[in-house]
């Protein structure tokens, strides 16, 4: 059986103001990132880099139709959660697909663009991350939303990680590595947030 309180609680925190403001300036953040890390990742070559600016795309149309369905009852939640985690694990597929690419076509990447981009993309996370953080807890819309945000920092951590490693190696293969984890974060993100939109519709299904 659910729990009433909880879902209370909830739907109190999806309709607070505080978190309508901490999703708008989640989406602001990383939409301006969008833009930053795709024409960086061009730039330098970095599947990485381009990976993480698929994921920070993915994000902003998340936060966008988390703002949507605010208001909604938790059916339209949930079923908005199946469309954003279907949209997750889409990029993590194509995520893979790229770095596989890659592996036998890709050029060793910029190091110094793939280190500074990985740095302000951290940082904007982090940001997101800190605003988020009161309504990481709730149904699998307010999940999804601490998930992306979540996984990106990670993700930008590794970026940063792999410019290091591809300056002392002067190699593609940290860029491809990250870049596989990148897509598996995506990949098991998306299992999740489905799983867990598809528990809440089968208890409404199953509820008096």
């Amino acid at each position: 059986m659910a729990c009433t309180s909880c879902s209370h609680d909830t739907h109190d925190k999806q309709l607070s103001p505080r978190y309508k403001k901490a999703l708008w300036i989640a989406l602001g953040l990383n939409l301006a990132m969008f833009v930053i890390e795709i024409m960086a990742g061009i730039n330098s070559g970095s599947v990485s880099l381009l990976s993480d600016s698929l994921d920070f795309f993915g994000d902003s149309a998340n936060y966008v139709i988390s703002l949507i369905v605010l208001p909604m009852a938790l059916s339209y939640r949930a079923k908005a959660s199946l469309l954003k985690g279907a949209t997750m694990g889409g990029f993590g597929l194509f995520i893979l697909a790229t770095t596989l690419y890659r592996l036998w076509y890709g050029e060793v990447p910029s190091h110094s663009e793939m280190s500074i981009v990985g740095v302000l993309a951290l940082l904007a996370n982090l940001s997101a991350l800190w605003v988020l953080y009161h309504f990481r807890d709730g149904d699998s819309n307010m999940k999804s939303v601490w998930l992306c945000s979540r996984n990106d920092a990670i993700g930008n951590v590794a970026v940063i990680g792999a410019g290091i490693a591809v300056y002392f190696t002067s190699s593609k293969y940290p860029d491809l590595i990250v870049a596989f984890i990148l897509a598996s974060l995506a990949l098991s993100a998306s299992f999740t947030i489905i799983k867990q939109a598809l528990g809440e519709l089968g208890d409404l299904s199953t509820s008096p």
